[in-house]
């Protein structure tokens, strides 16, 4: 479980699979209009759905992870008109990268403190 100070941004649009960093970069920093360099993770799907890229900054450099189902595709969230990116909790990433259709997921309310006024 990653800490909550870490975004997951999942992009809407596909991607093409042999955009390396210096691509990937570029779309977080045009499309997304969001810093490549803060450690948060950008995920990425193709075009057919098989293939899935995570780009994140860890010291001192870049890393992109990458799965390539060989059956099977990856299953994207609900997504709202105009979105550019879904944020996700690290669950939902952990659901996405096993192929859980996260659009079917039903989460539970969380409590969370009253606010004072």
């Amino acid at each position: 479980m990653l800490p909550s100070s870490v975004r997951i941004y999942l992009a809407v649009e596909p991607e093409d699979m042999r955009k390396g960093v210096d691509g990937l970069m570029a779309v977080v920093r045009n499309r997304f209009e969001l810093d490549a360099f803060s450690g948060h993770l950008f995920v990425f799907i193709s075009k057919r759905r098989n293939g899935l890229k995570i780009l994140f900054w860890d010291t001192g450099g870049f890393v992109v992870y990458y799965k390539r189902l060989e059956a099977g595709r990856f299953k994207r969230p609900l997504i709202e008109p105009g979105a550019t990116t879904i944020s996700m909790t690290s669950v939902d990433l952990a659901m996405l990268l096993e192929g859980i259709d996260l659009s079917r997921v039903r989460k539970p309310r969380l409590w969370s403190p009253r606010k004072k006024r």
